[in-house]
């Protein structure tokens, strides 16, 4: 059964925050996640992401071992790139409200990938737990083409998830605001999140069209090894908020 993003999350234009999971060592990286979750929610986040883009998946666990003993009230999520479908199964583990997964779709001449969509792991696991909220990827950046047409993609991944993630070419990289406005037309009154290059200039054209942005790369000034800067957390949710 599909959920509501409004379940969720109680502001009509949904931010998230990326944590990039950057430190020099195990006990930075926590750290350093644990004090950038407190900014997001410090400057009114509607969550945040535990993502292995520089951390390991025991990294990502250790960080949502301490933020499951209640010490943050943001929702948070999970992103598990390393194995997508280890996201389930550490949310539900440690109490996340919801996961990121990149693409829920199987490219094209991709039969003999082992790192190939599963689809049949990725309904069985949407069964096992329904109470996840899952973000799918649909034409997402650095995944190959279905060879389908826009409209079957969009009404595939529509099938599968609670909200659709797109983005442009890669991190950082603003999506162009004429691929939200396709799928926009396509996907009606389902939920659609802008994945990447939002940013100070184009948020509040792009929120026009989106319900929803993950943010990373701009709240850390284009290097997501860097630490999240309060100001530029600060700046864009006004630009949304006020």
């Amino acid at each position: 059964m599909k959920k509501n993003l409004s379940d969720f999350f109680s502001n009509k234009k949904v931010i998230l925050g990326m944590i990039h999971l950057a430190g020099g060592n195990v006990g930075e990286k926590v750290t350093r996640a644990l004090s950038e979750i407190d900014i997001y929610q410090e400057e009114g986040l509607d969550g945040a992401i535990v993502e292995d883009y520089h951390g390991s998946l025991v990294d990502v666990e250790n960080t949502l071992k301490v933020l499951s003993k209640d010490l943050f009230e943001i929702k948070i999520g999970v992103n598990t790139l390393r194995d997508p479908y280890l996201a389930f199964e550490l949310a539900n583990k440690y109490r996340a409200s919801f996961i990121q997964f990149d693409t829920i779709q199987a490219s094209a001449g991709d039969e003999n990938n082992p790192k190939r969509f599963n689809e049949q792991l990725y309904n069985s696991l949407r069964e096992k737990y329904p109470h996840i909220f899952v973000f799918g990827g649909v034409r997402f950046k650095y995944i190959p083409p279905t060879g389908k047409t826009l409209e079957e993609d969009i009404l595939d991944g529509m099938s599968k998830c609670d909200a659709i993630v797109t983005t442009g070419e890669g991190t950082g990289i603003e999506t162009p605001t004429q691929k939200l406005r396709d799928f926009r037309n396509i996907m009606g009154n389902f939920p659609l999140i802008d994945g990447a290059g939002v940013n100070d200039r184009n948020i509040v054209e792009q929120m026009s069209i989106a319900d929803g942005a993950i943010i990373g790369s701009y709240f850390k000034r284009g290097d997501t090894k860097a630490r999240v800067d309060k100001q530029y957390v600060k700046k864009l949710v006004d630009l949304v908020r006020g």
